[in-house]
């Protein structure tokens, strides 16, 4: 590639229009994260440049992506230069990433260890400020066939409807349940309801030759497995 007049380096650019350039003449590896949120909301106030603003926002959460994805459109609108459009466009642009990064673990299919769960799971449930309940169905591959959320809110035996799982493992296929769900605290400690839970739904699949292959508890970046553990 030729060289560019000078006129045209980057440098001589408005500060706002710089990582538009970086990422059109350097490629997107090239860019901080800082940069790649500056492009997304396009302009900073009157005090600094978008890129200066994005380091403050994302300084504010620990120059950490999933942290800056749980701040809400009133949290990122206190930030001056963000209005309710750009906060809306920041939003928007993680949960796609968050997304992108499930994605990509279901394409994997086969489930052949329980971090393969955990990297399929956290995207879904490892961030939330609640507790969630999923059933991962497998076929005799071990391959995903389907997840879906069991249960919203505490978890407790009333909340599982065991008619409800083994009639979704039959109209699916499955020969393996796997089960997961997150505890917001952050602790990997398995409850005695975690531990009731998993014995109720093992021994209703067995009668249907259905197998509880594992349970996870799934936190923001760790998880417990009953298997792993050997209590299942």
């Amino acid at each position: 590639m030729q060289e560019k007049p000078s006129s045209f380096s980057i440098k001589n650019w408005s500060q706002d229009d710089q990582p538009r350039e970086k990422l059109l003449y350097k490629g997107k590896a090239a860019l901080s994260d800082a940069e790649l949120v500056a492009i997304l909301i396009g302009s900073g106030n009157r005090e600094e440049s978008a890129v200066d603003l994005c380091k403050r926002i994302l300084a504010s959460s620990n120059n950490n992506l999933s942290q800056l994805g749980k701040l809400s459109i009133k949290q990122l609108m206190e930030f001056k230069g963000i209005g309710e459009a750009k906060a809306i466009t920041i939003i928007a642009a993680l949960e796609l990433g968050r997304r992108r990064r499930g994605e990509e673990a279901l394409e994997k299919k086969k489930i052949t260890s329980s971090s393969a769960v955990f990297e399929l799971m956290q995207p879904v449930i490892g961030e939330l400020e609640h507790e969630e309940f999923w059933i991962i169905y497998v076929n005799n591959s071990n391959k995903v066939i389907q997840k879906s959320q069991l249960s919203k809110g505490g978890i407790t035996g009333t909340l599982v409807d065991v008619r409800l799982v083994l009639k979704t493992a039959l109209e699916v296929g499955a020969t393996g349940l796997i089960l997961t769900h997150n505890h917001p605290s952050g602790t990997l400690k398995p409850s005695e309801a975690d531990k009731q839970i998993t014995q109720k739904l093992k021994q209703a699949a067995q009668s249907l030759d259905i197998k509880v292959l594992d349970h996870l508890i799934i936190t923001e970046k760790a998880y417990f497995s009953f298997a792993d553990e050997t209590i299942l």
